[in-house]
């Protein structure tokens, strides 16, 4: 059988890209979408999977080696004769972030089809803040340190100075363990039984004692964000503030325009509540810009920032993603309505780029097509807040004359308590409720 050639798939306008990891040598057999190297931009991590499965006959590339699209990787003896290898595409891999407690999308067109994740070759991506740049502004490298390439690639991803991280390894080898226990501020430990600074730990307990037990594995993607989320949790002075929005009038607009959809020519689309909830939360961002903005601590400041993105966190059965609408400011409803279908679509056929998962100032988190009364969602740090909304009810309202029935949203608010006061919050999420209750004051 011929052998065919695999090449790097289209990275975007990337050029010179090292090559950090490979994943595979000759001989290897390997099915489709098996992870064969890893690049790494200026911007993200990128892995490049297998177009389909074979045997892997020789390498063309070695770890350092600058690559762009159309450059060979490898060739294969494919599965099955006459086989040809389809295009293959590279996956982003996350850079450090904290996502939103169990979140889903506010209707089934925008939730995203599962991303499959593992701790260091991953396939979706998180916002977060960008990796840490040593002189001139390169990537830093870590080289006088002993450590891994897969070690040096965690510790970019999550802003951490390896130089500082204590050793646990053979011979003062850093390993993936210490790299995580110096996240929580804890010390090396067996994995998932670590504690923060000064936090004891949580002991190991033989449940099979107690009756029959089964061991399931944490998805890879929980196994990435946990960290995250436990370092937000520790550093985060979070509060939320609930409230509700009557959007009685909102949704009779709103299935207006849904029907419409549903006919329009040449192709249909859906509009649900999240589209109104975007264009909403921008309008209040500008009233309230502390909302939209990241903590300096090293300035002891606040970086305002001067455009709105806003992210939303998707539920799949791996975990969560959140892809972001950019200049959500610059929209309407009807483009946010399509932004979203397709960053929803492209999520699905696992297409998703960096550039569409970076870069949130507010994230909203729903949880409308599951159901719920209220909930307190981890602030994204380094954003500084994030809206929590789940289903609406109908529920009587006094008129001044009679109790009739309107339909609620309710809206819970998280916030780092560092940057926004309780006042500040319940002013905002008042006025939040008082744009959702009137949307012609999104046109003031």
């Amino acid at each position: 059988m011929s052998a065919i050639e695999v090449k790097v798939p289209d990275i975007g306008d990337f050029k010179n890209v090292p090559v950090i990891e490979i994943n595979v040598k000759p001989g290897d057999v390997i099915k489709a979408d098996d992870p064969l190297i890893v690049l790494e931009s200026d911007k993200a991590s990128m892995e490049v999977p297998a177009p389909q499965g074979g045997k892997v006959l020789e390498l063309k590339l070695k770890v350092g080696d600058k690559v762009a699209e159309g450059s060979l990787i490898l060739t294969l003896e494919a599965e099955g004769a006459g086989a040809t290898v389809p295009a293959a595409s590279a996956v982003p891999s996350p850079t450090p972030a904290t996502l939103a407690a169990e979140a889903a999308p506010a209707t089934a067109e925008e939730k995203p089809a599962p991303a499959v994740l593992e701790e260091d070759k991953i396939a979706g991506r998180i916002a977060g803040p960008s990796p840490i740049v040593g002189p001139g502004g390169t990537l830093a490298d870590f080289g006088n340190v002993f450590a891994s390439p897969g070690v040096r690639r965690l510790a970019r991803e999550l802003d951490i100075d390896l130089t500082k991280v204590p050793a646990s390894g053979d011979k003062g080898r850093i390993t993936k363990e210490d790299v995580k226990a110096y996240l929580s501020g804890g010390k090396a430990g067996p994995a998932g039984v670590s504690g923060g600074a000064g936090i004891p730990e949580i002991p190991a307990v033989d449940f099979s004692k107690f009756g029959p037990v089964e061991e399931k594995p944490l998805s890879r993607i929980r196994k990435l964000s946990g960290p995250f989320l436990h370092r937000s949790w520790l550093n985060v002075p979070a509060v939320t503030q609930h409230d509700e929005a009557d959007i009685t009038d909102l949704e009779a607009f709103r299935k207006t325009l849904d029907e419409a959809g549903k006919v329009a020519k040449p192709k249909p689309y859906r509009v649900s509540l999240l589209p109104f909830l975007v264009k909403a939360s921008v309008s209040v961002l500008k009233e309230f810009p502390d909302f939209n903005s990241s903590l300096n601590p090293a300035k002891d400041g606040l970086i305002v920032k001067k455009y709105w993105n806003i992210g939303f966190a998707c539920d799949t059965p791996e975990g969560l993603v959140v892809p972001v609408i950019k200049d959500a400011d610059q929209k309407g409803i009807m483009q946010i309505s399509n932004d979203l279908a397709a960053l929803s679509a492209k999520a699905r056929d696992g297409k998703l780029n960096p550039a569409e998962m970076s870069g949130a100032t507010f994230t909203i988190s729903s949880l409308g097509g599951i159901g719920g009364t209220g909930f307190s969602p981890i602030v994204n740090a380094p954003e500084v807040a994030i809206l929590g909304v789940v289903r609406s009810k109908m529920a009587p309202v006094w008129n001044g004359k009679e109790f009739i029935p309107r339909l609620m949203l309710p809206l819970s608010l998280s916030y780092d308590h560092r940057v926004v006061d309780g006042a500040a919050a319940a002013r905002f999420a008042r006025a939040l409720a008082m744009v959702l209750e009137d949307i012609r004051r999104l046109a003031l």
